[in-house]
């Protein structure tokens, strides 16, 4: 019983230091840090809602990741630990995420709109799924 207490004392005492993780050999900016994670999710995204896309062009969204910023996966994920463990700088990173992506939605949406209206009063094109059913005899 006393081993078990002070287990969890010990592991109380690290849990409570100013610095859990390391700052990693190869720091990645802030700023690249979030053009990362905005890469990757844009990545994510596209492969979730249209895998064709990138399965047409050959693309991993890690691997694509990697070669555009000349990193590896040890170093991705070193850094990716490294700014979780800090709350402050990995909440200001989602932060500049979260604001490009906003930014990049509302630029969709005007021109999703102006789309709308330079068609408004054009005849709608119907598209019709013909399908050859095979018929009995």
């Amino acid at each position: 019983m006393k081993n078990i207490f002070g287990l969890v004392v010990v592991l109380f005492l690290f849990s409570c230091s100013n610095k859990p993780v390391s700052e990693p050999d190869k720091l990645i900016s802030e700023e690249v840090m979030e053009d990362i994670l905005f890469d990757l999710s844009i990545l994510q995204a596209t492969q979730s809602y249209m895998p064709n896309k990138l399965n047409e062009k050959s693309i991993n969204p890690e691997t694509f990741i990697y070669e555009k910023y000349k990193i590896d996966s040890i170093t991705y994920y070193q850094n990716k630990l490294y700014y979780a463990a800090n709350p402050k700088k990995y909440k200001k990173i989602h932060k500049v995420v979260t604001e490009r992506f906003n930014k990049l939605k509302i630029e969709a949406d005007s021109l999703s709109m102006k789309e709308k209206a330079e068609n408004k009063g054009k005849p709608k094109v119907k598209r019709e799924i013909l399908l050859d059913f095979p018929t009995q005899e």
